[in-house]
């Protein structure tokens, strides 16, 4: 019987990205679903996912990256999926990749794979500031667990049935990608990043600016040293 694999898609005002992103989902991943989660925005995200007719949970009031994702983890527990893959709004993650990532979840019985930029170091490399925040990310992961993760803060990360449920119970609710890697390699999961292209964005701006940066740093790094204790 086929595996039953999930598409999770955190939305927050993504309506120049979102049509381009469901298509890719849908023509280069046949064999997953998708579930849109609006995070309350505020453009016409919602608007263009109900008149295409797009599989959407909207929620009544904005929760941040992790509150989206932790939602779509929900939905994939509770409709008895046994891969989800976190893929984002954005139009950044290609989806010709999904098919090959759930294959290699299988072969090798992985808990969760990471699409990772900085393998092959091909297509969008990111802005010089968050490659610095990334290496220093790789960093402490490896000090906290031993693991070299060269995309730490990757937002396409696919995982397995338990972590789908554990995840579901407990997510991180800011910046969540570095957290939740350290948590899960604590926990002796079985973790590996997988080599991607991604693109640039197209649409709309990154909800992380500069001055954004450098509390993510502080408050992600915090999170992770409690998370490995």
């Amino acid at each position: 019987m086929k595996t039953k694999r999930l598409v999770i898609i955190p939305a927050y005002n993504e309506a120049g990205n979102i049509v381009k992103t469901v298509e890719d989902v849908k023509k280069n991943a046949p064999s997953f679903d998708y579930v849109i989660i609006n995070d309350c925005s505020k453009d016409n995200t919602l608007a263009i996912c109900k008149d295409r007719g797009y599989n959407v949970v909207s929620l009544p009031n904005n929760l941040g990256i992790g509150g989206g994702v932790q939602t779509g983890y929900r939905y994939a527990k509770e409709h008895g999926y046994e891969i989800a893959v976190q893929f984002d709004g954005d139009g950044q993650h290609n989806a010709s990749y999904l098919e090959k990532m759930a294959e290699q979840m299988e072969a090798e019985n992985l808990d969760m794979l990471i699409g990772s930029r900085y393998i092959e170091k091909e297509g969008f490399q990111s802005t010089g500031l968050r490659r610095v925040g990334i290496r220093y990310f790789t960093w402490l992961i490896k000090l906290l667990t031993g693991a070299t993760i060269t995309d730490p803060t990757s937002g396409m990360r696919m995982v397995n049935r338990k972590v789908i449920e554990l995840f579901a119970e407990e997510y991180p609710k800011d910046y969540p990608e570095p957290e939740s890697v350290v948590t899960l390699l604590r926990l002796k999961k079985k973790v590996k990043e997988l080599a991607v292209i991604m693109n640039e964005r197209e649409e709309g701006v990154s909800s992380i600016s500069p001055v954004k940066s450098v509390y993510y740093m502080v408050k992600v790094s915090i999170a992770a040293i409690i998370a490995a204790f």
